[in-house]
């Protein structure tokens, strides 16, 4: 490696063992399930609880724009970081990009600008866009899951008086606190078998559904509830539309319901309460604890969990105040708004119980509570329902034996005799789930390949489910196919790849295939990483590396170690810089001069990769600085020209790179990769960014001939191992790392891992795997 690709050769890093014990010590990370929630999984907003944490003066307006783009700031930034890759601070905040947060575009509008979120509650769409589509085809999946829940569960009671199921709940959460052995059937236990799907109604073409806005009568109802609390009327659209018919009623009847409405946090609703009740609103009132709770599992969704065991919960909530957690838990659960579930833990065998005669025989298990919303709890239960149909059930009697050797054979053969197909490995192990779609399809098979971001021969999974890419639906609302595969896996959230595996027909093969380095999805969920923990269905672990210099670098960091390379032709190159203005002047002088005269490759191929948006070296700084190179002009079009590289965020989790064409009174056009786009000026300042610099979370499922990875000195609290794999990861000719954090950066590479997300998925597979193997054949 070298410190310049014109210059001489220079020290590379230093190697993971003399970092490990170097730098700052690896951040606290309150996500762990030993902490409050408020742990953050890539770029979300820090505001759930956190010890000693103040919320205190924050204006009620700070709602969410679920639809911007993602804001990561650098650390450092004083700005709050975004929620689910999905919604982007005003460009007066930050976030900082932890692992899992980028590609969430999520905005908090400040009080004072939160017209642009009234604007948008009373605009509305003269035709459906891809986003909406997309959404509303997942609505559509998730109204099949509950009615596939409803039927084969009764109903559970709720209220005061409580009985039935609920009571049941109550009681095994009250036994699990004090230390008693909780009944199983307490909770939702997983199936004892694989469920059926319950047929679908038919689909052709498949009906896409909006929900409709709310009367401008019911947005001044609760526009006038807001102003008599003192809260922005601008909210009145989003609470109208998310409180639903008699929204003003309901904010009246508990003005915590605000809590509800995306960006609004406790000490807002707090002091809105207290304008409409008075003496009545206090810390200890029951409404005020189930708002929380739903909204603590909210916060946690957007760092990807998705459910929280119960002491993390009720440490969350005595946080904020909550005089009595435990019973303010009990209150949400009757109440229908949270479910809760006993998980078996992996420990020591079980020891006999207690010595009474109704006992006698049973034995203890060590199990853990976890309480989360419906509708995770759902999409978890449908995805591990429908992984386990697809793998019970491949029926055509294709003979793959002909294409089971040469590249990717191994896979072929795994494919060959079984419905659902792990497969793991870097870059260049993307060929063979490639070799596989092709033998496929020489059988005859309908195959079809997914990805992240669209490409050739290729659909992303949001395209599938919209209708908009890939093949149709057949008559039960099942794709038209025979083999699915998935590249990218790990971006996957529980919820798309719940509807995926529910659309996948009976007698299908899936294969799931990723690399378990990069970063995870925006959503919540880690559905690649617990398909592959739970061990239940065939894996195959690629042995093809990953070549050249970068991939000797990038292996490396998989497993821990920051190693000094062998680049004889430059292929990585360390640039130290002291501070960020160097570091963006270096970021500017490699892109457009040092290695297009080096080694041939045009700025345009060039990509920056930063950890955040804001800081003096954030995304931000530095788009401007090179649109001033690149691409000078006065940004006549929402502050864009023909010409300037961009960043498409079309829905939650997607960051597609494009260009701009043109502009007129229709919005900005883009060029996608050769599809065309047009981006209503309403939604460009939400929709669109620059693109020459992107976060990590943004670059992930694409890489480019040259990347620059740009490591100001405040970045060095955002690094983590995945985030420099991902980084690192994106370059396929030449890498060059603008190094600015010392020896910050080998201490993350060894030290500090990917933040923990709390699911079931892995344990309900495992539950499904055993009944199967337990079931007479």
């Amino acid at each position: 490696m070298s410190t310049d690709p014109e210059t001489t050769a220079a020290a590379a890093p230093a190697a993971a063992e003399e970092g490990a014990g170097a730098g700052e010590a690896a951040p606290e990370d309150p996500a762990t399930p030993e902490a409050a929630p408020e742990a953050s999984e890539g770029g979300r907003e820090p505001d759930a609880p956190e010890a000693g944490s103040d919320a205190a003066g924050e204006p009620v307006g700070d709602a969410q724009d679920e639809d911007a783009p993602d804001e990561d700031a650098a650390p450092g930034d004083p700005e709050e970081r975004h929620a689910a890759d999905d919604t982007a601070p005003a460009d007066g905040e930050a976030t900082t990009d932890e692992p899992d947060g980028d590609g969430h575009p999520a905005a908090d509008a400040a009080a004072d600008g939160a017209a642009a979120a009234g604007g948008d509650a009373q605009a509305a769409a003269p035709s459906l866009t891809e986003a909406q589509a997309e959404l509303a085809a997942q609505k559509v999946e998730r109204e099949r899951i509950a009615r596939r829940k409803a039927e084969r569960e009764g109903p559970v009671e709720a209220g005061a008086k409580l009985s039935g199921k609920a009571a049941d709940l109550l009681a095994a959460v009250r036994a699990v606190e004090s230390g008693a052995a909780p009944a199983p059937v307490y909770f939702d236990e997983a199936p004892a078998a694989p469920r059926k799907a319950a047929p679908v109604p038919p689909q052709q073409p498949r009906p896409v559904t909006t929900v409709p806005e709310p009367a401008a009568a019911e947005i001044e109802g609760v526009r006038a509830v807001l102003a008599r609390g003192g809260a922005p009327e601008a909210l009145a659209g989003p609470a109208a539309r998310i409180l639903g018919e008699g929204a003003a009623g309901r904010l009246v009847e508990d003005p915590w319901r605000l809590l509800a409405v995306a960006g609004v946090r406790p000490a807002q609703a707090d002091g809105f309460a207290q304008a409409l009740l008075g003496a009545e609103a206090g810390p200890a009132d029951e409404r005020r604890g189930a708002a929380l709770v739903g909204w603590l599992l909210d916060r946690a969704a957007e760092k990807g969990h998705t459910a929280l065991e119960s002491p993390v919960l009720e440490k969350a909530l005595a946080q904020y105040g909550v005089p009595e957690p435990a019973g303010a838990l009990e209150h949400a659960v009757g109440e229908g708004a949270v479910l809760v579930f006993e998980e078996p833990l992996d420990g020591p065998a079980p020891t006999p119980a207690a010595d009474t005669d109704e006992e006698a025989g049973e034995t203890e298990r060590p199990v853990r509570v976890l309480v989360g919303l419906e509708e995770y709890a759902l999409a978890e239960e449908s995805l591990a329902d429908g992984l386990a149909r697809l793998a019970a059930g491949v029926t055509d009697p294709a003979d793959w034996s002909q294409a089971a050797t040469g590249t990717g054979g191994e896979l072929i053969r795994a494919v060959a005799g079984h419905g659902v197909v792990t497969h793991t490995g870097g870059e260049a192990a993307r060929a063979e789930p490639l070799a596989l779609l092709e033998a496929a399809r020489k059988l005859g098979l309908r195959a079809v390949l997914a990805a992240h971001v669209p490409g050739p021969d290729r659909v992303t999974p949001a395209g599938l489910l919209a209708g908009t890419q890939g093949p149709g639906r057949d008559a039960d609302g099942r794709f038209e196919l025979d083999l699915l595969v998935v590249l990218d896996a790990p971006q996957l959230d529980v919820e798309t790849a719940a509807a995926l595996v529910e659309s996948v027909p009976d007698g299908a093969r899936l294969v799931l295939s990723g690399d378990p380095g990069v970063l995870g999805s925006a959503g919540p969920g880690r559905v690649f990483a617990d398909v592959l923990a739970a061990r239940a269905w065939p894996q195959v672990v690629s042995r093809t590396p990953d070549p050249g210099p970068v991939g000797e670098l990038v292996s490396g960091v998989g497993i821990g170690e920051l190693n000094q390379v062998h680049a004889p032709g430059k292929e990585v190159v360390i640039v130290p810089v002291k501070d960020a203005g160097e570091a963006v002047h270096r970021t500017v002088q490699l892109v457009a001069e040092s290695v297009p005269r080096a080694f041939g490759i045009p700025a345009d191929a060039v990509q920056v990769i930063t950890p955040g948006h804001g800081g003096s070296a954030g995304t931000r700084a530095l788009n401007g600085a090179l649109k001033e190179r690149l691409n000078p002009g006065p940004g006549r079009f929402g502050g864009f020209d023909p010409g300037d590289r961009i960043v498409h965020v079309p829905s939650p989790g997607r960051a597609l790179p494009g260009r701009v064409v043109s502009a007129d009174a229709q919005g900005l056009h883009l060029d996608l990769a050769g599809t065309r786009v047009v981006v209503p000026q309403e939604r460009v300042e939400s929709r669109v960014r620059h693109g020459w610099a992107v976060t990590a979370h943004q670059a992930v499922g694409t890489r480019w001939p040259a990347v620059v990875v740009v490591l100001p000195g405040d970045a060095a609290q955002a690094l983590s191992r995945d985030w420099v794999y991902t980084a690192f990861g994106r370059a396929e000719r030449h890498l060059s790392v603008v190094h600015g954090v010392d020896q910050a950066l080998p201490h993350a590479v060894a030290q500090v891992l990917p933040k923990p997300r709390t699911t079931r998925l892995t344990g309900l597979l495992r539950a499904l795997t055993a009944a199967q193997e337990a079931a007479p054949q």
